[in-house]
């Protein structure tokens, strides 16, 4: 029996055509935020250190205002509602990765009716500043300090059944990108994936994200008649 295909999608940059995270702070972050944002890009400090300190700037109070800029300036990639169709008329398993936070990742997803449960950071807002949890933290096989840690989600997976796909554009990404059978990817990911030898596709839309599933499916489909 054919291996299923199963997607890790990532949210931040991908689904969404700009980075939440970032967006976010530019409006409502910190001073000094911009510089624990380039300690990240430039892995000085792991993911979850540098993300736990850009919302720890920020008052809990300000919560329902992020969730409504969030609603008001988040804008989400072409073709993705007909992405999601596309998987699930081929059997398509797809779950979103997101190192991004519960709080507004989960609304601007929610018209889209994902059934499956979306793996993000969590939130608490009962002190002065936001605090971040981590459910889904780093395995005992990472030691990245992750924070919304996406290699140790895919080891969920048992290998020998599935075929894994990776969807994503960053930093956040690229261990991810490394343990799939199969990248598509944009912006930082795409030049990490061509520098290592990773099996990728660039997309820009989901247009594209359909086209290079409907060659691997093919592909797929030639390997079980030989």
């Amino acid at each position: 029996m054919s291996k299923r295909i199963t997607i890790f999608c990532d949210f931040d940059g991908t689904i969404t055509e700009r980075d939440m995270i970032i967006t976010i702070m530019e409006q409502f972050g910190a001073p000094g935020w911009e510089q624990i944002k380039d300690q990240i890009l430039g892995q000085e400090i792991p993911i979850q250190t540098g993300v736990g300190q850009l919302f720890a700037g920020i008052s809990s109070a300000k919560r329902d205002d992020i969730v409504a800029f969030a609603q008001e300036v988040a804008v989400i990639r072409a073709g993705f509602a007909e992405f999601l169709e596309f998987c699930q008329e081929q059997n398509i398993d797809f779950w979103v990765t997101s190192g991004g936070i519960d709080f507004f990742v989960l609304p601007l997803l929610a018209p889209f009716g994902i059934e499956n449960p979306i793996y993000c950071n969590a939130s608490y807002f009962a002190g002065e500043q936001i605090e971040i949890l981590w459910p889904n933290a780093c395995d005992e096989h990472c030691t990245n300090g992750c924070g919304m840690c996406k290699p140790s989600v895919m080891r969920k997976f048992p290998d020998e059944e599935i075929i894994k796909v990776v969807i994503g554009d960053s930093i956040t990404d690229l261990q991810a990108a490394k343990q799939a059978d199969f990248v598509l990817a944009r912006s930082f990911l795409l030049k990490q994936c061509q520098e290592l030898g990773l099996q990728h596709a660039e997309f820009a839309t989901f247009y594209d994200c359909i086209a290079a599933l409907k060659t691997l499916i093919n592909e797929q489909k030639g390997e079980v008649l030989s």
